[in-house]
């Protein structure tokens, strides 16, 4: 079998999360509120937490009595350790996704909790875009530049994939204004969020790709005041650790009504 190409130089991304700024984490400070608000609406008190990140000196004091562990390739994270798991903005630079969610789904204690929080494939796609027309142009060629994160289905299907029960995934879009794309970018690097692609370019981006790209996205999404908008989705996973207790689908077959009678129309069948 053949090894499959690696998406992320680990080496690099722990340099940028490194150099990265508390101020510029209000993504991260988003993303816990929202797992915060997902913990509060489950019925059930967790004692041995674990949280999973690039970023743990901002995690480690939304739950100060919580393990906090690097977002490795290999999670150190013991079986049946911790009946609540958070995988807490990360997962979009995994080289392995599904692995770290049963790597979390093995963590937990039957019926323990996984709160899952990520990047979205509608991140950034304005500067996306940009950069790509920019790049075409001015070098005739494109090269990778931003991590290609997952839609909201697929990351549904990693949970189910991974063998969590009652698999849910939603998401949340926030539109951030910058004064401009140099501002934007800027602020990538401050998040520790600039590229750290595998195959990406090993030399410094020329400086007319990246006016060029600049240019375009004034161009195309500025705001009436001149400022521009830059998206970032935000992907919340919630799954449980199978248990006997919980709920289960009924059998194929045994309604005991029919949906016909339920709305209040008629049965016909479909044609050959």
């Amino acid at each position: 079998m053949t090894t499959p190409p690696l998406l992320t130089d680990a080496h690099a991304l722990a340099l940028h999360r490194a150099r990265s700024t508390q101020d510029a984490l209000f993504l991260h400070a988003a993303a816990a509120d929202e797992v915060q608000d997902r913990r509060a609406m489950v019925n059930k008190s967790f004692t041995d937490a674990a949280i999973v990140t690039g970023h743990p000196a901002f995690w480690a004091e939304q739950v100060p009595s919580a393990q906090v562990v690097a977002a490795s390739e290999t999670l150190p994270l013991p079986v049946a350790s911790h009946d609540l798991v958070v995988h807490a903005m990360a997962l979009h630079w995994a080289n392995d996704p599904i692995g770290q969610l049963i790597q979390c789904r093995r963590a937990l204690r039957a019926d323990g909790l996984f709160l899952g929080v990520s990047f979205g494939g509608q991140t950034l796609h304005e500067l996306r875009a940009c950069l790509a027309e920019a790049e075409v142009a001015v070098s005739g060629g494109l090269s990778p530049r931003i991590a290609p994160m997952a839609e909201l289905r697929d990351m549904g299907g990693l949970l189910q994939r991974a063998g969590f029960a009652l698999p849910v995934a939603d998401a949340m879009t926030l539109n951030v204004e910058y004064r401009d794309a140099w501002h934007l970018m800027r602020d990538l690097r401050a998040m520790g969020e600039s590229n750290a692609l595998q195959n990406r370019l090993r030399h410094p981006t020329r400086r007319a790709v990246l006016t060029r790209a600049a240019e375009l996205y004034q161009s195309n999404f500025a705001t009436p005041s001149g400022r521009i908008t830059a998206t970032f989705e935000l992907v919340f996973l919630t799954g449980w650790a199978p248990d006997e207790s919980q709920q289960k689908p009924l059998r194929p077959g045994s309604a005991q009504q029919r949906l016909a009678d339920a709305l209040g129309t008629d049965e016909t069948k479909l044609r050959n």
